[in-house]
């Protein structure tokens, strides 16, 4: 009997660019579910070429249903601690040559174009902005962008805009409707 496993998802991830301005986040990540276990590893491995082996990651557990103490990446283990005291949509990594990688949590539920914002806006080089601040930037767009399409929908469901005169069929001559009914 032979096991197959499943292939194994690439990160989603966002780094800011190699630059001598250093900001809060060094960029995002956007995990495809809130399984630390399986999500880990192709972040780890995605980041290892850039910042060397990352031996340990902190979490706040608000976001995550299961915080494991130790995850199996390529070749390696991963020690994995939570605080609550840390930004629930950061994560933290650790390794002997970089030091330090903080990344903000994009949900995984995140819809792809909010998902997109937040990853640019999180890789800029030199960005003061926290992780807890852009996800509330970017909720506060999301519902400016939500109300301003449901304004206009109700302007015109509402009676907002007038539709135009219709034309009777037989003579030509516009009609107008009165409480729904055509007159001429």
């Amino acid at each position: 009997m032979t096991t197959t496993l499943a292939p194994t998802l690439s990160a989603r991830l966002s780094l800011t660019p190699k630059t001598t301005l250093a900001g809060r986040l060094d960029g995002a990540w956007w995990p495809r579910s809130r399984d630390l276990a399986a999500e880990l590893p192709p972040l780890v491995d995605a980041l290892e070429e850039r910042f060397g082996r990352i031996t340990r990651v902190a979490v706040n557990p608000t976001r995550w249903p299961v915080v494991p103490h130790k995850v199996a990446a390529t070749g390696h283990t991963v020690h994995v601690g939570w605080f609550t005291e840390q930004d629930p949509d950061k994560l933290i990594l650790l390794s002997y040559t970089i030091g330090r990688c903080d990344l903000l949590v994009i949900p995984p539920d995140t819809e792809p174009a909010a998902a997109a914002r937040l990853m640019t806006a999180a890789a800029v080089p030199g960005s003061v902005l926290a992780a807890g601040a852009l996800m509330s930037d970017e909720a506060a767009t999301g519902r400016r962008m939500r109300d301003a399409r449901s304004s206009e929908d109700a302007w015109d469901t509402d009676g907002g805009s007038a539709p135009a005169p219709l034309r009777h069929p037989v003579v030509g001559a516009r009609m107008i409707l009165l409480r729904g009914k055509p007159r001429r």
